[in-house]
């Protein structure tokens, strides 16, 4: 069993902040249970690429999760909604603010039938303040976060991210910490309580170095204006073949046996700062670092401890020995008996596997056994499958 199968999780969330956060509660042993609009299908489910029937993202967000069909709006679904968090005790949203409440489904609602509830929302601007209702995605959380503002380069800016990094790190794991806290609080005092969780707060929050360095120097940052964002000797470096280089050599150990691996030991006096003599060095480093290939250098490093790594594509980095030893690409069992990879979960425990039970469920595929657990016998759930809470 795992570290957390007394838990047992509501699901409401969409695309990919909370799902990534539930996705996580389930590895770890949860029982979550996802409630799904039976006529309005997320857009995880529709995204390809496919494996079969099924999105490989929809595989690996919703693993181990079970699915419940049912259509809010109905007058029947807000009671059903209020027997299950009598075991579903965890729930997790990611509508904008009020939406629940429309629903009547809201966090005074279902507390009033279960005192223990935990209810986490997660949205782009949290419950309050004048953003509260505006749409966003991850890029514009970054943006109005200020984190865009300092990480690019000078004379182009920011990029566009390979990686959610507001809706991961500023959302889902801060859902999953909240929700933990609350677990623990709860079973010291016997009551839940509401967590509102915003990915621009999270995002905000990232901004570590940048923000202690204006709230107390009064120094704003800028492009290439620090040491971490490409304002030391810390950057990528384009080899001959047009792969890079990450050099992150800041310490004064590092940096000398870098130089020494690259045939300049006499750069050794010159990293310190931002600053012209800064830009020359690295204007020096970017000559030598383009007269070898990628792995010529991947060869060179591989033997120093100086913390030069090659930037890998996703397929490299998959097929990496470290990915491999740390058990990061996982086989999970689908409904043929086949079983599809999929990353691993990234946390581990001495005594307690993570489970990867199955991968995402079909569209309401547990809808009558959830129901059926909770005491609702044959007839009702007849009922309201004429009544079409189910789609």
């Amino acid at each position: 069993m795992g570290v957390l199968s007394s838990l047992h999780v509501l699901d409401f969330s969409v695309l990919l902040p909370g799902p990534f956060a539930s996705l996580m509660l389930a590895d770890l042993g949860a029982e979550v249970v996802r409630v799904e609009h039976p006529n309005r299908v997320d857009l995880i489910r529709a995204c390809p690429p496919f494996d079969g029937e099924s999105s490989a993202f929809h595989a690996y967000l919703n693993r181990s999760k079970r699915s419940l069909a049912l259509d809010l709006s109905r007058p029947a679904s807000p009671e059903i909604i209020r027997r299950l968090v009598q075991k579903y005790d965890i729930v997790l949203e990611s509508f904008r603010p009020g939406v629940m409440d429309r629903l009547g489904v809201g966090y005074d609602v279902l507390k009033a039938a279960n005192p223990r509830v935990i209810y986490c929302s997660l949205t782009g601007y949290g419950q309050t303040g004048p953003l509260r209702d505006r749409a966003g995605h991850d890029m514009n959380f970054l943006a109005l976060a200020g984190l865009m503002g300092h990480s690019g380069r000078r004379d182009s800016g920011p990029v566009p991210q390979g990686c959610q990094i507001a809706d991961i790190g500023g959302g889902s794991y801060n859902a999953l910490v909240g929700i933990l806290a609350a677990v623990i609080q709860r079973e010291q005092t016997g009551e839940g309580q509401h967590i509102d969780i915003s990915m621009f707060d999270g995002a905000l929050a990232w901004n570590t170095f940048a923000a202690a360095q204006l709230l107390v120097c009064g120094e704003a940052p800028e492009y290439e204006s620090m040491p971490l964002n490409g304002g030391s000797v810390y950057d990528y470096y384009r080899t001959r073949d047009g792969r890079h280089l990450a050099v992150a050599a800041l310490e004064p150990k590092f940096w000398q046996g870098f130089c020494r691996a690259i045939g300049r030991p006499d750069l050794t006096v010159r990293w310190e700062v931002p600053g012209p003599q800064t830009d020359a060095v690295k204007e020096e480093l970017r000559t030598i670092i383009a007269q070898r290939t990628f792995d010529e250098w991947r060869a060179v490093f591989a033997k120093e401890d100086v913390c030069v790594e090659p930037v890998l594509t996703v397929g490299e980095a998959l097929d990496h020995p470290q990915t491999a030893a740390r058990g990061m690409v996982v086989d999970v069992p689908k409904p043929d008996g086949t079983a599809q990879p999929q990353l691993g979960c990234p946390i581990t425990f001495s005594g307690t596997d993570a489970e990867y039970r199955h991968t995402g469920a079909r569209l309401g595929e547990h809808t009558e056994a959830v129901l059926r657990e909770i005491g609702y016998v044959d007839n009702e759930v007849q009922a309201f499958r004429q009544e079409g809470l189910f789609g």
